[in-house]
């Protein structure tokens, strides 16, 4: 399962957030976004846990609670197909660029 994990620190790291999450399962990746011009944490982040029933647990136990002295939200991530698209909201009229 994906995992959401939002309102970081912005000196959280990859690792950082694996450990956090290995400690309700095996984590298969952890990976914290950021800016990709200024290579800076954009303050949210992504869990994959294995078992499913780990994840669960997880989002329950960690949601709300302190990481690095910020209150975590954490939740299932939706697909990235939901939710905001960039070119929505142009009509039927075309970028020009």
């Amino acid at each position: 399962m994906n995992i959401y994990v939002g309102n970081l620190s912005y000196q959280v790291t990859d690792e950082d957030l694996r450990a956090a999450f290995e400690n309700y399962g095996e984590v298969s990746s952890a990976k914290v976004i950021v800016d990709k011009f200024s290579n800076r944490s954009k303050g949210f982040g992504f869990v994959e846990m294995v078992r499913q029933e780990d994840a669960e647990t997880a989002i329950k136990e960690m949601n709300d609670s302190d990481l690095q002295g910020r209150q975590i939200i954490v939740n299932q991530a939706r697909p990235r197909n939901e939710g905001f698209r960039r070119n929505e909201g142009f009509g039927d009229r075309q970028r020009r660029f």
